[in-house]
């Protein structure tokens, strides 16, 4: 399978000839560093699960501790690996090293050997011998720009990962019912991703109950979930590094009443809506604001919020109830590749200070979409917020609402030449959708 194999030596040609020419260094070298494995403190000769930093990892396809990956435009790349030793050939099953790969140990003689030059950094920070120039953040920002269009093998891995967390999702009818702990509910959907072929989770698994469904990073705990109350999982599976994001909304008792339904119907028209409007050129930004748009015409409906539209998000009070942004990229991890549009500055609107992309959309990109509405007691009850917003909030019915929790729907969006594909579409938004 395409997936789970190694990229092909053209696939890693190409991303970097891609590399070359986004950084176009002239007399400057380059070296990217996978990083080393991190010692679990008191742990004896234990270490955190490693994983290459994505910058190097991108061009080898390798998790290889102490790897350095290094490009001189006159000599084009070196790739220095460290040799297996005796131990990790014993205890780890390690054989020979990659081939067309030179021992680590020269790194310092090749650097040695371009003294003068300056020496850019990415990756992880760099081994002894070599030097952070200043020309760092903007080659990041242009190598960051050309790994964003994803190529045929990052997207098969993709929708691998996908069919797994898919997998893990058709758990959730029988394990989401009142009674059910968060926790219980986080087994279930993680058997199910690893069942289906994940190598690990792409993220920490959130699975929030009643108010719980507020907290943007929850870790599941051993609360139960309650007859009448929702339920809110967000979770992706990772195969060979790439990865997905989803997140669902459930009530416990199977169906939504009430103002739940109310608020369901909304945050799915929203989603909806900025699902629709990914496609080649659309502006990230301009996504993210016609989300708000769409979550506060919803809010006004309910009298959760009064006044205009355009008002409200001017004076930024539906901050209170969607404060984060529409979405981010997706890939080689769950955060990949976002950022701003090489050399456009950062926007610094309070309204923007959680949105992660502001570039045009490309065929090849793949964003979350995930508007939400929530009842986030620290938002609500804040004495400064009420004060600020005394008119265009019904804050008696909002109040109300705080242990309702709150509700996301996310899906995963690749943008195609002629618009979109929705990569998760084919995962239920929840059993009384």
């Amino acid at each position: 399978m395409i997936s789970s194999a190694k990229a092909s030596p053209e696939t890693l040609a190409a991303r970097r000839r891609r590399a070359a020419d986004a950084l176009g260094l002239q007399d400057e070298v380059l070296v990217i560093a996978a990083g080393e494995p991190v010692g679990i403190p008191g742990g004896m000769d234990q270490t955190y699960p490693f994983l290459a930093h994505s910058e190097y990892f991108w061009l080898t396809d390798r998790d290889e501790p102490g790897g350095v990956l290094a490009y001189d435009p006159k000599d084009g790349w070196t790739d220095f690996v460290p040799p297996v030793t005796e131990k990790e050939r014993i205890w780890e099953g390690r054989t020979d090293t990659e081939p067309d790969t030179v021992p680590v140990q020269e790194l310092a003689a090749w650097l040695a050997a371009r003294r003068g030059r300056a020496v850019v950094g990415l990756g992880a920070p760099l081994p002894p011998g070599g030097a952070n120039g200043a020309a760092q953040a903007e080659c990041r920002e242009r190598f960051t720009h050309a790994r964003r269009p994803k190529d045929e093998t990052e997207l098969a891995r993709m929708r691998e990962a996908i069919k797994a967390t898919a997998a893990g999702y058709r758990q959730l009818g029988e394990a989401i019912r009142p009674g059910r702990t968060e926790r219980q509910i986080q087994v279930e959907l993680e058997s199910g991703f690893f069942r289906a072929g994940a190598d690990r989770t792409c993220y920490g698994t959130i699975v929030g109950t009643g108010p719980n469904a507020a907290v943007f990073h929850f870790r599941p705990g051993a609360r139960e979930a309650k007859e009448g109350e929702l339920v809110l999982v967000d979770a992706g599976a990772e195969l060979r590094r790439y990865g997905c994001d989803v997140t669902r909304t459930y009530a416990a008792s199977g169906s939504f009443t009430g103002i739940q339904k109310d608020l369901f119907d909304i945050v799915r028209r929203a989603e909806e809506r900025a699902v629709e409007a990914c496609a080649p050129g659309a502006e990230t930004v301009d996504i993210h604001f016609g989300s708000c748009r769409d979550l506060v015409e919803g809010l006004i409906e309910l009298d959760i919020l009064r006044g205009s539209v355009d008002a409200i998000i001017e004076r930024e009070a539906h901050l209170l109830f969607y404060p984060h942004g529409v979405g981010h990229m997706i890939g080689l991890g769950v955060r990949d590749a976002s950022g701003a549009f090489p050399g456009r500055p950062k926007r610094t609107e309070p309204a923007l200070k959680n949105q992660r992309t502001d570039f045009p959309l490309e065929p090849g990109y793949v964003m979350t979409i995930e508007p939400g509405i929530y009842f986030v007691p620290a938002l609500l009850n804040d004495p400064g917020r009420r004060k600020r917003y005394p008119d265009c909030v019904n804050w008696e019915k909002a109040t109300s609402l705080i242990g309702l929790g709150g509700i996301r729907l996310e899906d995963n969006v690749l943008v195609t030449k002629d618009g979109r594909e929705n990569l998760t579409a084919g995962i239920p938004k929840g059993p009384a959708a």
